[in-house]
């Protein structure tokens, strides 16, 4: 089986909307484009660089057009990026002229995929994807990059529908520009129960 890694940048309030710059989604009158550039720094950059070795990616239609618009002329920038698979969920797109891509059109066929032979499959972006993986509890790692700001609106990697589930932090750490770096991985069912009283 084949673990799904959703990695996501995110604001306080958990937007996750255009973090690389203005164009990048502005739908919905979002503004804030480009919000992340204000917090990299050398280890920041390092633990990208750790993220973007050679892997397949699972991803929403609009990150893939945005992906396949631009990697392939940039692959210099992230070796390996046009040689792994990606799997994109998508109801309109069939076909691209991008190697190794592979359209899929539902909840099952993701399923299958993951219960399939081969590297585990990273997210990036893909909003909407994210919100189906959620509710289908087919999200073992999240890879979150928390940012010290709020954006008020756009966006949100979490939202209504997520099934309850407990995570296990597994990696922490934070850079000098105050970026939380978590990583966790899915662990069981959400444990709950009643507080014990202060005496």
């Amino acid at each position: 089986m084949r673990k799904i890694t959703v990695i996501s940048m995110i604001s306080l309030d958990g937007v996750m909307q255009a973090p690389g710059g203005p164009e990048e989604d502005p739908s919905a009158g979002f503004e804030h484009g480009g919000w992340v550039a204000p917090y990299g720094d050398e280890v920041y950059d390092k633990i990208l660089e750790k993220e973007m070795k050679p892997a397949d990616y699972l991803l929403g239609r609009k990150t893939f057009e945005i992906w396949a618009d631009y990697w392939p002329e940039h692959a210099d920038m992230w070796p390996g990026i046009n040689d792994g698979t990606k799997y994109v969920m998508s109801r309109t797109l069939e076909k691209s002229d991008w190697k190794n891509s592979v359209f899929l059109k539902s909840v099952a066929e993701i399923k299958d995929l993951k219960n399939s032979e081969g590297s585990d499959i990273q997210v990036w972006g893909s909003g909407e994807l994210i919100q189906l993986l959620l509710q289908h509890d087919l999200v073992d790692v999240l890879r979150l990059k928390i940012h010290p700001l709020t954006l008020g609106y756009g966006k949100k990697l979490f939202d209504n529908g997520t099934v309850p589930a407990a995570f296990t932090l597994t990696e922490s750490s934070v850079t000098p520009s105050g970026v939380i770096i978590a990583n966790y991985k899915r662990d069981g069912k959400v444990k709950t129960g009643t507080a014990e009283p202060k005496r």
